[in-house]
């Protein structure tokens, strides 16, 4: 690669700037999170960071959006496949978590959840996206009740307010480090897919 190349090839600074954000905020925490380490990591000045963002809160809720909407697709593009069963539907959740533990969006939406707590502006958009994931999770139960007819006493608003908080749960426990033999949390999530493949078999032969 020639240094013309190199140079077309790097990101953009904003985009510089989201990735260094997300680095520093998985390693400090939103509380260590300055502008200054922000522009530090991104080997830039911290007038980018005015310029493109505004503030330190704008940077972190672009970074919020940045990483959301691409995870909000490729859920929304999972959800849709006419060829997939419910089971493997959550069978690919399950992948989906470890891809975004991975990745680090797991740890930027749970700092970004504890951050909410205290800032009204933060807190609004964390619950603005989890509301894109659970719209998500509805039409997946009605999809399921609609194949598969009632889900007993639950509405499809109450599996999605359960799976949504299971989730949640699941990953607030394992960025703590409290996942162990005793608390086999995505192994136990793994599980559910073969009762759920067993169930939709059923309700086939009926």
């Amino acid at each position: 690669m020639t240094k013309a190349d190199a140079k077309t090839a790097r990101p953009d600074t904003k985009t510089q700037l989201l990735e260094a954000a997300k680095r520093v905020l998985l390693t400090e925490g939103y509380a260590g999170l300055s502008t200054r380490a922000i522009a530090a990591e991104a080997d830039t000045q911290m007038s980018q960071i005015r310029y493109h963002f505004g503030s330190k809160e704008g940077l972190v809720l672009a970074l919020f959006a940045y990483m959301n909407q691409q995870l909000i697709d490729r859920q929304a593009a999972t959800f849709t496949r006419s060829d997939l069963s419910i089971a493997e539907k959550w069978d690919k959740s399950c992948d989906y978590l470890d891809v975004d533990l991975a990745s680090g969006y797991v740890g930027v939406l749970q700092e970004l959840i504890a951050a909410g707590w205290s800032n009204d502006t933060i807190g609004a958009a964390v619950r603005d996206a989890l509301k894109l994931w659970r719209a998500l999770l509805t039409d997946l139960a009605r999809d399921f009740e609609r194949r598969h007819g009632t889900l007993g006493p639950f509405t499809s608003e109450d599996v999605a307010a359960l799976g949504s908080a299971v989730f949640l749960g699941a990953e607030a426990c394992i960025l703590l480090g409290y996942e162990d033999e005793s608390l086999p949390i995505r192994r136990a999530l793994r599980r559910l897919g073969p009762v759920i493949a067993h169930f939709e078999a059923a309700k086939r032969e009926d």
